[in-house]
């Protein structure tokens, strides 16, 4: 007559983690990502005036990490390669935030005239005629298609201290970079919910054996 073994005991193997170890991780994910946008702006704003390399810099570290760490927590890519939209979101918000707010807050607006464009590249520099006479600074566009011309009037903001480059008064909009701020921060939220609770499901599949039961 065939003898069963008694009923096979759960083997906890080494890697496994409770609810509460994926919960306290997602938390802090969840918490690490909105320190970056915080640290990512106030270091936008302490160096308005600096080469744009500095805040780029910090915040773009800032995502790979957050990237790496939704990476070990979810231990799957594709939720990786999703944080890459909220990331920009983050990236632009943070970048272009702080000199927005300081053309809001103190620049000075005024009336031009385009009367020159010199192009290197998609470097685009425009003349820009004033009430009083020509600005010394130019207005610079980066890319291939400017949408500005010869002969156009429109509104520029200026920062009286030369610290922020002029822009037309049109794409200034810090409410609308803080806009981009809270989508990134709530993306990356959701991401590492879902990468939280997938990450311990996974773990508790992939990480629990049971001992196969023995017939003789």
């Amino acid at each position: 007559m065939p003898v069963v073994s008694p009923p096979p005991t759960p083997v906890r193997v080494a890697g496994a983690r409770s609810a509460l170890w994926s919960l306290t991780m997602t938390a802090v994910l969840v918490g690490f990502g909105l320190a970056v946008i915080v640290v990512s702006a106030v270091v936008a704003h302490l160096t308005v005036g600096l080469p744009i390399a500095v805040p780029i810099s910090v915040a773009l570290v800032g995502c790979l990490a957050f990237a790496v760490g939704l990476r070990l927590l979810h231990r799957g890519w594709w939720l990786t390669l999703l944080s890459v939209l909220p990331a920009l979101f983050v990236l632009v918000g943070t970048v272009q935030l702080a000199p927005e707010s300081v053309l809001r807050e103190r620049g000075v607006a005024q009336q031009v005239t385009i009367t020159d464009v010199q192009t290197v590249g998609k470097r685009h520099e425009f003349v820009l005629q004033g009430g009083t006479g020509r600005l010394d600074e130019p207005l610079v566009y980066r890319g291939s298609s400017p949408g500005y011309r010869v002969g156009q009037r429109l509104t520029v903001l200026v920062d009286p201290r030369g610290e922020v480059e002029l822009a037309d008064a049109r794409d200034v909009d810090p409410a609308g970079k803080r806009g981009m701020l809270v989508l990134g921060a709530a993306g990356w939220t959701l991401l590492a919910l879902v990468g939280g609770w997938r990450g311990h499901v996974s773990r508790a599949r992939g990480r629990a054996a049971t001992a196969p039961p023995v017939v003789f």
